[in-house]
């Protein structure tokens, strides 16, 4: 059986899908479950159950022969949220419970980090585990993943009992279908194609930097479908235990993601500029960009989908009509 924490959100679902459609039906989802509108994200999916994610850790304790892997993708994500203790409960606590309890019963573990990590990138983004501990997130939910990469580097280093495999993966900008529940945290791809559906245009966020113009804040940004192979291959072919980055190597400005999402509803870009939210402008990254490397030598060689091939399948096939996949 293979455990998928965050089952109903975004990554999480795109997970099993990924999964199902590899042949994998023993799969078991956890998730808070009382939001109604993450329910559809699950539609159709083959399981073998649904545990609660407060009863999860219980669960784990009677269950876990049955275990062979826990893909721990489940976490608060909201990057506006300034209460570190919500982070602190269901990001880094969770976590640590989840690691010890699958390094007692040797079960793998792999799970989600965050480029959210690296800050405004004074250490760059090169994926060096020396480096990680020097890392200064913006935020408090940068600051629970950091905190958790830490850990994890700590035990490793004081050759505490780990899981048999483990492997940390640093998500970069990820976008696809089945976040259509994340609101103000979902993808500018998304925002983009739901403003130009309503009005036919869009608006980006202005620079508030000298050294960037307007709309030339870049990311790497990754296709959901390139982040779910990468865990299978993961999963099946055990590449070395270590924290991964997880992007394109190739970090986009937001003005190709915009004029790229115009294209594939097959209108001309109209674009203008607002200021960046006060909430967040101080805590805004500008540049984020993957060092691949590490990802390379492990073993993972395929392509991975351009910027426009991207956009233009998720939009065509997904946002168009909002279906998830």
């Amino acid at each position: 059986m293979i455990v998928v924490t965050g089952a109903a959100g975004f990554i999480g679902s795109c997970m099993v899908q990924k999964l199902n459609e590899a042949g994998y039906t023993d799969v078991l989802a956890v998730d808070d479950f009382s939001r109604a509108d993450k329910e559809r994200n699950l539609k159709d999916k083959k399981l073998c159950g649904q545990v609660a994610r407060n009863n999860f850790i219980r669960w784990l304790e009677r269950n876990h022969a049955d275990v062979t892997a826990i893909l721990h993708l489940g976490a608060r994500t909201d990057t506006t949220e300034m209460d570190t203790a919500i982070f602190d409960t269901l990001n880094l606590e969770y976590s640590k419970a989840l690691w010890q309890l699958c390094a007692g019963f040797e079960i793998p573990f792999l799970y989600a980090s965050s480029a959210a990590t690296y800050g405004l990138g004074e250490q760059g983004y090169v994926d060096d585990e020396k480096l990680i501990p020097l890392l200064k997130p913006l935020n408090p939910y940068g600051q629970s993943k950091q905190d958790f990469d830490v850990w994890v580097l700590d035990q490793v280093a004081r050759k505490e009992q780990t899981p048999p495999q483990w492997a940390g993966f640093k998500f970069f900008n990820v976008y696809g279908p089945n976040e259509y529940h994340k609101g103000r945290m979902a993808s500018v791809i998304m925002h983009t194609a739901r403003q130009i559906k309503a009005t036919g245009a869009m608006k980006l966020f202005r620079s508030h930097r000298p050294d960037f113009q307007d709309g030339a804040q870049s990311r790497d940004f990754i296709y959901v479908k390139d982040v779910v192979d990468i865990l299978q291959f993961f999963l099946e072919k055990r590449p070395p235990n270590a924290i991964y980055n997880l992007g394109t190597g190739e970090a986009r400005t937001f003005l190709d993601l915009a004029k790229g999402t115009f294209h594939a509803l097959g209108l001309e870009p109209i674009i203008s500029f607002v200021d960046t939210p006060a909430d967040i402008r101080d805590t805004y990254q500008y540049f984020t960009e993957a060092d691949m490397g590490k990802m390379r030598a492990a073993g993972y060689m395929e392509p991975f989908y351009g910027l426009e091939e991207g956009i233009t399948d998720y939009v065509q096939r997904y946002l168009k009509d909002e279906t998830i996949w």
